[in-house]
């Protein structure tokens, strides 16, 4: 009898530190806010108006950094992204798609005005000095490094992935390179939900 009271007692004391059950969450992609919350740039769009993340509040955001000369991660990201906004249909309207380019000595505004529309209008290509190309990257933990290449020129080795961000700033996702566009345009549906 002993015993068996002592493993009901224990049994009871584990149940009871076991709190509230998690749910999955309902995104595809992992969700960083903790991490992010704060993360922020000041860089400039086309016309050299300096821009931060709190401008584009009210809408979701997905930002990706890379650069234009880039052989296949950035144009293959970019294309994935204007597939999203027509899945997106009308919701697309209410979505910003920011391109930051880690290559500000080659990438210059001229260029970047029209690349990233190149694959739908509305993106917006941003840009910056050298220093504030790298605070961006930092706030987000982008990792960039030149790799010359045998004609001379030169490559950048960069972290790929997409942020999502709430229209009110939070929550923020991280959704890995290559995610299906179904997915993408999921978590943006989820996103633009959230009041």
């Amino acid at each position: 009898m002993l015993l068996r009271n002592i493993l009901l007692f224990s049994s009871l004391a584990l149940l009871a530190g076991c709190g509230e059950p998690k749910l999955p969450s309902p995104f595809k992609a992992n969700e960083v806010t903790a991490k992010y919350s704060q993360a922020d740039f000041r860089l400039h769009d086309a016309s050299g108006k300096t821009v931060t993340l709190a401008d584009f509040r009210g809408k979701a955001v997905a930002l990706f950094f890379g650069y234009i000369h880039c052989p296949d991660v950035c144009p293959t990201t970019l294309a994935d992204m204007a597939q999203v906004m027509r899945m997106l249909g009308k919701d697309a309207e209410r979505v910003q798609v920011l391109f930051v380019t880690l290559d500000p000595e080659r990438d210059k505004p001229e260029l970047m005005a029209q690349y990233a529309p190149a694959f739908y209008p509305s993106f917006l290509g941003l840009h910056g000095d050298t220093q504030e190309t790298a605070q961006a990257a930092k706030a987000f933990d982008i990792i960039y490094q030149k790799q010359a290449t045998k004609s001379g020129s030169y490559t950048l080795d960069h972290s790929a992935g997409t942020f999502l961000i709430a229209p009110s700033g939070k929550p923020v996702l991280l959704s890995p390179f290559a995610q299906r566009p179904e997915y993408l345009a999921q978590d943006i549906r989820l996103l633009l939900a959230m009041r």
